[in-house]
């Protein structure tokens, strides 16, 4: 497995890394590579990118549809199982769309962090292609900052943009609807599931930054969350083209 992932994404994405520093003007230097190496990466995963949020965008439609539905036949599994995959097949909605590709987008982001990690010093000969030029080392400064140590300032930049992304997902979900009961219930333990989301995920992200990361990989997780934000912003702000959630077919 190990093998796998060092020759499918690891070396792959490293000696994508070292080319696109060797092709940069040297004031670039490892900053700027880091940039186009993460814009270039979520230029190829964009089509699953696509897939996942628009399966989350789907959910989110319905949802209001699916607690009701939960609601009204939570004493009768097999009707609930029944009607649940009615409103799939009507609104062609896979409810887990989206698992496969946020499992790949995982292992690429494994990948490019620890690329990230080992670029920070000297080429790693053993994992270049013959056909890559050895640039021998790759200068770490960038903006008068040494990528190979941790930065505050882009801990602090890392945990900001990672809320104001949280929170983007957040505000995209549909309105919670009054019920009372399990639906209910549900309901109240999701907003304080994303309550401590939006909080927990930036706070530890800042603190890593601040703390742990070189910043190379802090500043690879900025651009990265900008990427993102602007996907789903673009993605999920389309108004959607379904039927309205009451048009329902038996």
């Amino acid at each position: 497995m190990g093998e796998l992932f060092f020759t499918v994404l690891y070396q792959p994405l490293y000696n994508l890394l070292v080319a696109v520093y060797d092709f940069l003007p040297s004031w670039g230097g490892l900053g700027l590579a880091i940039i186009l190496v993460t814009v270039l990466v979520k230029v190829l995963v964009l089509p699953m990118t696509y897939k996942s949020i628009k399966a989350q965008k789907e959910m989110q439609e319905i949802q209001p549809k699916i607690a009701e539905i939960k609601e009204r036949l939570k004493d009768d599994k097999e009707a609930l199982a029944k009607e649940l995959m009615n409103v799939y097949k009507v609104h062609n909605v896979n409810p887990f769309a989206s698992c496969l590709p946020a499992i790949v987008q995982m292992f690429v982001f494994i990948a490019l962090y620890q690329v990230l990690s080992a670029g920070l010093g000297e080429v790693n000969t053993d994992a270049l292609y013959s056909f890559v030029h050895n640039p021998g080392s790759m200068s770490a400064f960038f903006l008068g900052m040494d990528l190979r140590v941790v930065s505050p300032l882009l801990g602090i930049v890392a945990g900001v943009t990672q809320y104001f992304q949280a929170k983007q997902m957040i505000t995209t979900r549909p309105p919670k609807v009054a019920r009372e009961g399990a639906a209910s219930l549900d309901e109240d333990m999701t907003a304080a599931m994303n309550k401590s989301m939006l909080y927990a995920l930036p706070i530890m992200m800042l603190v890593l930054g601040a703390t742990t990361l070189p910043a190379g990989v802090t500043m690879y997780i900025i651009v990265s969350t900008l990427l993102t934000y602007a996907m789903y912003a673009v993605f999920l702000g389309k108004p959607s083209k379904k039927a309205p959630l009451h048009i329902m077919q038996k």
